[in-house]
């Protein structure tokens, strides 16, 4: 029996950004928006490195595994062990272009294989429970055509995908940088709006260039889902009213910034190691504040204490402290002027 599927709103999974800590986060400010690991490579968790790349905190759920890779052993193996680490979904990455996958002969350059990547899904399916989804791209290099997005999602549902991530960009394989594919290639709306009106009872999810929750509600009105990268992470508190403005869910509590920034304070001291770098936790929220007064001030306390010698969690408690005594001094001067 799957689990349910959920799609309305996503945080993209995003190398370097999207670790477990991230993640802890963004939970901490939305019950209900869906989180994607960072890719997973299906080889490491072959060769034995699960625990390295599948632990995650249980409050991070639903939380999705989203592998790449592109041998059916591989990939079936790494969606038995997603479903037995606990994950909601497993997703399969056909949409990044750098050098590295690229080399292993997955991420987008498989969208020139789209046979191959039915077998995937369907080698994934077989292996495990997990709703399993696609991300990609609206095409590669020159195989860009609405016709081939069309003959490899027809593939996919054939193969039994639970539902289809659209990049709304193209990825060029050769020229552009992994960052430059994320920006040049324009976003083409009007190829995932068609691929829906084509593959109606397809759940599909865009993603690319979509900045807030206004943006993404509008897209509900005709697709299944919304995915928001950069601007999820680069300014956490957008998610602030997903649960409500998204998901209709007035159960949950509205959240508060000074208390997320000390929930994450008490996570990071659980999981602080030392010898570990504090600014690996404390990067993640450095947005947190951000078009708040006091916000530069925030940013300048977290990354001037995170570069201390034998920094630890207490920098979080720090840069509150200073960012709270800012602010109470401008409210200050405001009364009195």
């Amino acid at each position: 029996m799957q689990t349910a599927l959920d799609l309305r709103l996503s945080v993209a999974p995003m190398m370097d950004w999207t670790d477990p800590a991230c993640r802890y986060l963004l939970r901490l400010i939305s019950a209900r928006t869906r989180l994607y690991t960072e890719m997973v490579p299906s080889q490491a968790l072959w060769h034995g490195r699960a625990e390295r790349f599948l632990r995650h905190h249980p409050d991070e759920a639903p939380v999705a595994v989203q592998l790449g890779g592109s041998d059916l052993g591989q990939i079936a193996h790494g969606a038995a062990l997603a479903e037995q680490w606990g994950f909601a979904e497993v997703n399969l990455n056909v949409g990044c272009p750098s050098d590295r996958v690229q080399s292993g002969q997955f991420g987008a350059c498989l969208m020139h294989q789209p046979d191959h990547v039915a077998a995937l899904v369907t080698a994934m399916r077989g292996a495990c429970d997990l709703p399993v989804t696609v991300k990609c791209r609206i095409g590669v290099d020159d195989n860009d055509s609405y016709e081939a997005l069309q003959t490899f999602t027809a593939k996919l549902v054939d193969a039994g995908v639970d539902g289809l991530i659209v990049h709304a960009r193209k990825a060029w394989l050769k020229g552009l940088s992994p960052k430059q594919n994320r920006d040049i290639p324009p976003l083409r709306y009007d190829r995932v709006r068609a691929l829906k009106a084509d593959f109606a009872h397809l759940p599909i999810v865009i993603n690319g260039g979509i900045q807030d929750l206004d943006r993404a509600s509008a897209w509900l009105e005709s697709l299944d889902g919304v995915m928001i990268g950069r601007a999820a992470y680069q300014n956490p508190w957008i998610l602030a009213n997903a649960d409500e403005q998204i998901f209709n869910d007035l159960t949950q509590p509205k959240p508060e910034r000074i208390a997320v920034a000390q929930a994450y304070q008490a996570y990071v001291s659980e999981q602080f190691v030392a010898g570990v770098p504090v600014s690996r936790y404390t990067r993640h929220i450095i947005g947190l504040f951000q078009g708040l007064p006091g916000a530069k001030i925030w940013r300048r306390a977290l990354s001037e204490g995170s570069a201390q010698k034998n920094a630890g969690p207490e920098v979080i408690t720090q840069a509150l402290e200073r960012w709270h005594a800012h602010s109470h001094a401008d409210a200050a001067m405001d009364a009195v002027s």
